[in-house]
């Protein structure tokens, strides 16, 4: 939960530095930071997911803790002395984004060793409400404190360094937890081709291809809002770093009420994730269209709660749907897909905010994310279809049919 705080200050604290830095190219600016942060994502997730199957989790996810602490660290520390440039930024939220990457599918696949399967879904809500409570108060307490501090990039820098600390609560969390009560799944065989075998199982699955196509269209254009909330409160509404950090809590509303909904649910069908993914797509349009500061931040809970409830059974889905044995694979590769398209959407979204203007970054990425939905279901029917008809098939040799997929 303080870490969470932390985390979600950073994010603040560091879109508004860029904004501060990249003075009259800031979307642009904006738009690569945030590819950049998310590019070790695409890069290392695959090998991150082979770890986190071979290596402790509770070990790991102390180193990974340390390397997120380092770059924010130099961060703050360039900020606060006046001496941060763009590509500082750009630099360390590479560093920030390479530990994040080892980070995710070993903290994503570590839940079901701290719980029972029966209890899975509900713990991947509670995971998410905290994440998203710290999401409630991070972004407005970043807002104040920036606007306390001068508003400036070196009052950015103060609370950039207030994130680097709090990384030391989960690293005390997770050399206290129990090792002899984590029910570590069996580790991951050290031969080659193991990453291959990961992606071999999912290609084998149309049901989680479908939910990976949706996650890719959301998570690429959609889920934009560290860049199309600093853009709409900045360029539309003219607002100052207190109302851009408000609209952070105000999604947190949303997506808090959303993470405890999801909590509530004893199992995860596909029809949520496609009519939670379609609803997301649908309310990221209307938010363009938004004429007020207040319309907007009315909205943004809506929102918040939609992407929640989407990324929350997709992720629930996911978890509950794979072996033991390649879940850490399987994880990685829903991460990479989920935040690797980063590095291509929010150069995007940033280019279309400079040449068409902030509600047009809402605009576009409401209406590919549906499309993306409605494709990706499309041909999820074609291969559920396919499969079907291939386990109908008599086996060679045989009279009996063949077995299914899945």
């Amino acid at each position: 939960m303080v870490s969470n705080t932390g985390t979600w200050m950073q994010r603040v604290a560091q879109d508004w530095l860029v904004l501060e830095l990249a003075a009259g190219s800031g979307a642009t600016a904006l738009g690569i930071t945030t590819g950049l942060q998310f590019l070790p994502v695409l890069l290392l997730t695959p090998m991150a997911g082979l770890v986190a199957d071979r290596m402790p989790k509770q070990r790991l996810l102390q180193l990974t803790n340390v390397g997120m602490a380092l770059p924010a660290a130099v961060l703050g520390v360039l900020a606060v002395t006046g001496t941060a440039e763009v590509w500082h930024v750009w630099v360390l939220a590479m560093l920030l984004g390479a530990a994040s990457a080892f980070d995710g599918p070993a903290r994503q696949s570590f839940v079901s060793e701290l719980v029972e399967p029966a209890d899975l879904t509900n713990a991947v809500g509670l995971n998410s409400a905290s994440f998203n409570a710290a999401r409630l108060v991070g972004p407005g307490l970043a807002g104040l404190l920036i606007a306390a501090f001068g508003g400036g990039a070196v009052a950015t820098g103060w609370v950039i360094l207030l994130n680097a600390v709090s990384y030391a609560a989960p690293i005390w969390s997770l050399r206290h937890l129990d090792a002899s009560r984590i029910d570590a799944a069996a580790p991951a065989d050290r031969g080659p081709g193991a990453i291959r075998e990961g992606v071999a199982y999912v290609r084998a699955r149309p049901d989680l291809l479908l939910v990976l196509g949706m996650v890719f269209f959301a998570g690429t254009f959609g889920l934009n809002f560290q860049i199309t909330s600093a853009l709409m409160a900045t360029e539309v509404f003219g607002k100052g770093p207190e109302e851009f950090g408000l609209l952070g809590t105000f999604l947190a509303i949303g997506s808090l009420t959303g993470s405890l909904l999801a909590a509530r649910r004893s199992q995860v069908r596909h029809r949520l994730v496609v009519g939670s993914a379609l609803a997301f797509g649908t309310s990221v349009v209307l938010a363009g269209l938004m004429p007020t500061y207040l319309a907007f931040a009315v909205l943004a809970p809506v929102t918040g709660l939609t992407a929640l409830t989407f990324i929350t059974s997709a992720n629930t889905y996911m978890q509950l749907h794979v072996d033991a044995g390649v879940r850490g694979r399987v994880m990685a590769l829903y991460l990479m897909i989920f935040m690797g398209g980063t590095p291509v959407g929010a150069p995007i979204i940033g280019w279309i905010g400079e040449e068409y203007g902030a509600r047009w970054t809402l605009l576009g990425g409401g209406l590919i994310t549906i499309a993306g939905v409605a494709l990706s279901a499309v041909l999820y029917l074609r291969l559920e279809k396919a499969r079907r008809a291939r386990a109908q098939e008599p086996a060679e040799g045989h009279l009996e049919a063949a077995p299914a997929a899945f």
